[in-house]
């Protein structure tokens, strides 16, 4: 094993230069990389704007991912929501991202 003592002197006396070379070198030969996430602190401006508490929102769009196994079910249910006719609520129901509510709020949505 190498003497770590006698590693860190030498590699201490290496420029910024040499030692960006060597960290070039050894990420090409392990196949790894010495870069770092790097937290970046804010500040002036920014920072008083990420310190302001976020707003919870309150109002919700309904969107229709899939009918799932039950599409009758799902007609019915667009159709109580939406008041729309039996074709317009089958067509929504067979068509996957369509809007079914807007602007709806977190009591209604939830029903909690």
């Amino acid at each position: 094993m190498a003497d770590l003592e006698l590693l860190v002197a030498e590699l201490s006396k290496l420029t910024v230069l040499e030692a960006a070379d060597l960290v070039k070198k050894l990420e090409e030969k392990w196949g790894v990389s010495a870069a770092a996430p790097v937290a970046v602190a804010a500040s002036g401006p920014a920072a008083a704007a990420a310190a302001e508490p976020v707003e919870e929102k309150t109002e919700f769009d309904v969107v229709l991912k899939d009918a799932g196994a039950k599409k009758i079910e799902t007609i019915k249910v667009i159709r109580q929501l939406t008041n729309l006719g039996l074709v317009e609520a089958k067509t929504m129901a067979e068509t996957a991202g369509a809007k079914v509510l807007t602007a709806v709020s977190k009591q209604v949505c939830c029903r909690c």
